[in-house]
C-alpha cells in the first residue's frame, strides 16, 4: 500500500475532511443581504452590520491564534462552533438592529477564532504520524472537501430559498451542521490539543502577544510568504466584487427567456447558486490535485507561478472587458478561482516548513488578518481607480501592480516538497 492509499485510508484524515465540508454548509451567505433588506433595514444599517463583524474578527483573530496555541487547539474550536451556533439562533429570531449587531459580534467571534487552528492541527497529526513532507498532499484533499461542502450549500440553498415558509428558517438548518462539527471536533484525539499552559492567566495572555508576533515577523521568509498568500487573496478577493455584476447581468440577458414562471430574483438565485456550485466543484478537482504538480516543483516556485499568472489574468479581462467578450470574462473568472483553491495548500506547505510548531494558529491567524487588511487598503483604491478611469483600466493596473510586486515577493526558498 502507497503512503497516498494510507493516508487517504486513515480515519483521522477522514475526519479533517469532513470538517471542512460541514464548516462550509452555510445556506444563508448567498441570501444574507436579502433577508436583511426583508427586515426593514436600510443599506447604511446593513453596512454597519457588516462592519461589526469584520472589525470583531480583525481584533480577535491574532489573539485567538495565540489563545489557541498556548491553551488549546480543539477546545477553541468547540469555543467556536458554540460561537456560531448562538449567532445562528440570533439571526433567526433576530428582527431589529440591535439583536442583529449581537448576532454578528458572535458569528465574528466564530471567524475569528476558527482561522488557523484547524490547520495547525492538521500539521501536528502529520508530525504525530510522520507524514509532514505529505502536506501538501493532505491539505489539498481537506480542502478539496471544503470546497464541495461549498457546492452542496449552493446548490441546497436553491431548494431551500425557494421552498421554506421565509429565508430566516435557513439559519436553523445552518445549525445542524456546526453542532455535528462541533461533535466531530470533540471526538479528535486529546494529542491535537497541544496545550502549552495549564491555566488561563489574561496578564501571560497579553504578555504573549507581541513576543509570538515579533518571532513571527523576524523570520524574513515567512514573512513574504505572508505577505504573498494575503496579498495575492486580498486582490482575489477585490477582483471578485467587480467580475460578479457583470456575471449576474449576463446570465440574466442569456437565461431569462427560459424561466419565464419565475421573477428576476428567483432567476438570479437558481444560476448563481448553479454556477457557483460547478465552480466549487472543480476548485475542489484542483485543490485536491495540485500535490501531483508539487511532486515536480516546489511549492515556493509553484506560488510565484500562480501570482504571476494571476496577473496575465487580469491583462485578459482588461482586453476582454474593454470589448465586451462576456463569456471570456466567466472563462477568466472561472480559472482565477481554480487558481486561488489549488495555491492555498501550497501556502500552508511553505509555512509548514518555515514556522515553530508553537505557533503555528498564530500564523495562520496572521495570514489571515493581513488578507483582512490588503483588502481594506485595496478596495477604495482600486473604486477609485475605477471610478477615475474605467473598470477596465482597473484590470490593466492590477496586472501591472501584480507583476512588480511579485517580483519583490518572490520566494527562492528550498523546501522538502
Amino acid at each position: 500500500m502507497t503512503i497516498y492509499n494510507q493516508i487517504k485510508k486513515d480515519s483521522q484524515i477522514w475526519k479533517f475532511c469532513f470538517y471542512g465540508l460541514l464548516k462550509n454548509l452555510r445556506f444563508f451567505e448567498p441570501y444574507l443581504w436579502i433577508y436583511l433588506l426583508s427586515l426593514g433595514l436600510n443599506l447604511f444599517k446593513i453596512g454597519l452590520l457588516f462592519s461589526i463583524k469584520e472589525i470583531i474578527t480583525y481584533i480577535f483573530e491574532i489573539p485567538s491564534g495565540i489563545f489557541a496555541d498556548n491553551y488549546g487547539r480543539k477546545k477553541e474550536l468547540m469555543i467556536c462552533f458554540t460561537f456560531y451556533i448562538i449567532s445562528f439562533v440570533l439571526f433567526f429570531i433576530g428582527t431589529n438592529f440591535y439583536l442583529l449587531s449581537l448576532a454578528m459580534i458572535f458569528f465574528g467571534l466564530g471567524e475569528a477564532f476558527r482561522s488557523g487552528t484547524h490547520k495547525a492541527m492538521i500539521y501536528s497529526y502529520l508530525e504525530q504520524k510522520e507524514w509532514f513532507e505529505y502536506k501538501t498532499f493532505v491539505y489539498g484533499r481537506t480542502r478539496s472537501f471544503s470546497l464541495i461542502g461549498s457546492s452542496i450549500s449552493a446548490f441546497l440553498s436553491i431548494i431551500f430559498v425557494l421552498n421554506l415558509p421565509t429565508i430566516r428558517w435557513i439559519f436553523l438548518l445552518c445549525i445542524v451542521p456546526y453542532i455535528l462539527d462541533f461533535l466531530l471536533i470533540w471526538s479528535y484525539p486529546n494529542s491535537l490539543d497541544e496545550r502549552r499552559k495549564t491555566s488561563l492567566s489574561i496578564a501571560e495572555f497579553l504578555k504573549q502577544i507581541p513576543i509570538q508576533l515579533k518571532s513571527i515577523f523576524t523570520n524574513k521568509l515567512l514573512t513574504k510568504v505572508l505577505l504573498s498568500s494575503s496579498l495575492y487573496n486580498g486582490i482575489f478577493k477585490t477582483i471578485k466584487d467587480y467580475i460578479q455584476p457583470i456575471l449576474k447581468s449576463t446570465l440574466l440577458v442569456f437565461t431569462i427567456s427560459y424561466f419565464n414562471d419565475f421573477n428576476k430574483d428567483a432567476i438570479m438565485k437558481i444560476y448563481l447558486g448553479i454556477i457557483y456550485g460547478v465552480f466549487y466543484i472543480f476548485s475542489s478537482i484542483a485543490s485536491r490535485n495540485v500535490y501531483r504538480l508539487n511532486n515536480k516543483y516546489n511549492s515556493s516556485k509553484l506560488m510565484n507561478i500562480f501570482f504571476d499568472i494571476m496577473g496575465i489574468a487580469c491583462f485578459a479581462l482588461f482586453a476582454a472587458i474593454k470589448n465586451n467578450f462576456t463569456i471570456i470574462i466567466i472563462i477568466i473568472f472561472f480559472i482565477l478561482y481554480l487558481l486561488k483553491d489549488a495555491r492555498r495548500p501550497l501556502v500552508v506547505a511553505v509555512c509548514g516548513d518555515n514556522m515553530s510548531k508553537h505557533e503555528r494558529a498564530t500564523v495562520m491567524s496572521v495570514d489571515s488578518q493581513l488578507k483582512s487588511l490588503f483588502s481594506i487598503v485595496l478596495a477604495p483604491l482600486f473604486g477609485y481607480i475605477a471610478d477615475k478611469y474605467s473598470i477596465y483600466a482597473l484590470f490593466l493596473f492590477i496586472g501591472i501592480f501584480i507583476i512588480v510586486i511579485n517580483r519583490f515577493l518572490y520566494l527562492h526558498t528550498k523546501n522538502p516538497d
